[in-house]
């Protein structure tokens, strides 16, 4: 039985986006209004919606990801304690959702860091110093892209420069073959079958 349950992350090119603010918490990733959906899907449209939107429901001209220069933004880059707040697995939904496939910031909250992995976003933590190199580039090239290699675990960028970061082993593998921790279970799924007919019936 094969589980794969998300897109598989191998190679990743993309624009990348700025949010250039430190402790990004998860009720401003998806506000708390938009978590009444029972399904997985449909959240992307509420991503950042309070910094998005001005009280009257149109476009703030003054939020980053609002700039024309970053549509179709597939790479957010970001500071310091990405994702941190409250647990809610909605948030990397909504990012995936978006659209990125990728967050590069200096760290993350480890349960927000944790979802993404569990739900196909790559999180990745590069250096002070080159996150300020590359919103310094990001600002001054418009379409500026950069390609995110896990099976080599670099962010290349387009001089050729390698960033390399770091990603635990069982993550790694699971983003590369698409499996969520539900896919990963069923990899198993014949050792389970024959492990629980070898043990016979519940309380023989």
């Amino acid at each position: 039985m094969k589980g794969n349950t998300m897109e598989a992350f191998v190679q990743h090119s993309g624009i990348v986006a700025t949010l250039d603010a430190v402790n990004v918490d998860t009720d401003q990733i998806i506000p708390k209004q938009f978590l009444k959906r029972i399904e997985r899907t449909g959240f992307g449209e509420f991503l950042f919606f309070d910094w998005r939107y001005n009280e009257d429901g149109s476009p703030n001209a003054e939020f980053s990801l609002n700039a024309p220069r970053f549509e179709g933004a597939s790479v957010l880059l970001s500071r310091d304690n990405f994702g941190c707040g409250s647990s809610r697995e909605h948030a990397p939904w909504a990012l995936l959702e978006y659209g990125f496939r990728a967050v590069i910031a200096p760290s993350f909250a480890d349960i927000f860091k944790n979802n993404c992995y569990k739900n196909g976003v790559l999180p990745i933590e590069l250096g002070e110093e080159v996150v300020d190199g590359l919103f310094s580039r990001v600002g001054a090239t418009e379409g500026y892209a950069v390609t995110v290699d896990l099976e080599r675990q670099v962010v290349a960028e387009p001089d050729g420069a390698e960033h390399a970061f770091e990603v635990d082993a069982f993550r790694k593998r699971c983003m590369l073959n698409g499996l969520d921790d539900i896919g990963w279970t069923l990899e198993y799924a014949a050792d389970i079958d024959r492990f629980e007919a070898a043990a016979g019936p519940s309380g023989a």
